[in-house]
């Protein structure tokens, strides 16, 4: 199978996924040329701003490969994943992410990331969000019992 192929998989779930009421993105994990998962946009449908296309995919894949990394796979999107997306892609160490659409054909369809790319850039006193950090006594405890468990997992 070719990139094109897993593309093309990607796209079809993401037109299929518009007239099922989500979101026009859809999404394809791929291992040794097998698809591992897919992932549709369900944001609307299950009101959860985290439900994009390539997060579902991503933990399905790692839920059938019972593992929390998927190194060794090609996440195949339909449209360049937004900065949750690839903040995802990386945590879950994919290999690769090729998408179809880009940003500029996603803005044009309503979907215009370009305010969290520029956001990124600026200081975080300018966000239309407070980050605030603020310090406790205990602040460090769940990392010092994270340190101390010998039987974590690393990651």
């Amino acid at each position: 199978m070719s990139e094109q192929t897993w593309l093309a998989r990607a796209v079809e779930l993401a037109t299929s996924n518009v007239g099922d009421g989500g979101g026009p993105f859809g999404a394809v994990i791929v291992r040794d040329g097998t698809i591992v998962a897919e992932g549709q946009n369900r944001v609307t449908r299950d009101l959860d701003p985290t439900a994009h296309a390539e997060v579902l995919a991503i933990r399905a894949a790692c839920t059938a490969l019972a593992t929390f990394e998927l190194t060794g796979c090609t996440l195949y999107a339909s449209c360049e994943p937004c900065p949750l997306c690839v903040s995802a892609s990386l945590w879950a160490r994919l290999d690769r992410v090729v998408y179809a659409a880009d940003r500029d054909d996603a803005a044009r369809g309503g979907f215009d990331d370009r305010a969290f790319y520029e956001l990124f850039d600026r200081p975080r006193a300018e966000w239309s969000m407070a980050l605030t950090h603020v310090t406790t006594p205990d602040a460090a405890a769940p990392f010092d019992a994270w340190l101390a468990n010998e039987a974590r997992t690393a990651y």
